[in-house]
């Protein structure tokens, strides 16, 4: 009996083209296509499996829906006088609705429900057009992706290096105003403490407290107003960092 027509449809149909340089492993596409609307499983085979890596090399094609094989030469020494004999076949068997172990059902399967198609190898090497064609190109693309990198990473390293030793100077300025400011906090915080041990001891009829409490009042005014000058400065140091950052 007759084995019945592949329901799978293969891309390409009857051939598999390897394109040298063969120096490499070389990849070709495989589509397999199921149009009818059961499961359909498959198997590739070779009759040359040390010299090809197939993946997948077997599994299941839902309804409808497509797949790709990939094929892959393994590297050898080509002889362009030498025709490749190599061969691939794609059996295929419609999926039973229970099934629950593909290699059961492979191994249960009648020859009459089998399917296969068959493809043959072919090598080809680039023509020397099309060598020197890809190489001039792959020269221009480095070339140009060298005068870009000049062009654009050097400048940016040089202002990169200048940006940063202002910044730390910047930062070290930053850094004494903090310093400048705690200090003149704790000048204010001593001030008020002296102003209030004067207070508990004052009485209505000591013109020297007035005085003293005057001179008090000043010193302290003194010390705020340089404390807000210093905030001013500190401030206006972040607003040239976040500038310098921003550019």
């Amino acid at each position: 009996m007759a084995r019945p027509e592949q329901v799978l449809l293969l891309e390409p149909q009857h051939e598999l083209k390897f394109r040298g340089p063969f120096t490499d492993v070389v990849t070709a596409t495989l589509k397999l296509t199921n149009p009818t609307d059961r499961n359909v499983c498959f198997k590739v085979k070779t009759t040359a499996p040390r010299r090809y890596c197939v993946r997948p090399n077997s599994g299941i094609i839902d309804a409808g829906t497509s797949i790709n094989v990939f094929v892959m030469l393994q590297p050898f020494d080509y002889d362009p006088n030498e025709k490749s004999k190599h061969k691939f076949m794609v059996q295929s068997m419609l999926a039973p609705y229970d099934m629950t172990d593909m290699e059961g059902v492979w191994k249960e399967a009648k020859p009459e429900e089998l399917m296969d198609s068959k493809l043959r190898c072919a090598f080809e090497m680039p023509l020397e057009n099309d060598k020197t064609h890809e190489s001039e190109i792959i020269k221009t693309v480095s070339s140009s992706a060298s005068v870009k990198t000049e062009h654009s990473v050097l400048p940016k390293s040089a202002s990169a290096s200048l940006d940063d030793g202002e910044v730390k100077k910047i930062m070290e300025e930053c850094k004494r105003l903090q310093m400048e400011v705690q200090r003149l906090r704790e000048e204010n915080k001593q001030i008020r403490e002296d102003d209030g041990l004067r207070k508990r001891k004052v009485t209505p009829l000591a013109p020297a407290h007035s005085s003293s409490t005057m001179a008090t009042t000043a010193v302290r005014d003194e010390g705020l107003s340089t404390r807000v000058l210093a905030f001013c400065v500190l401030f206006f140091v972040i607003g040239v960092i976040i500038g310098k950052l921003a550019l």
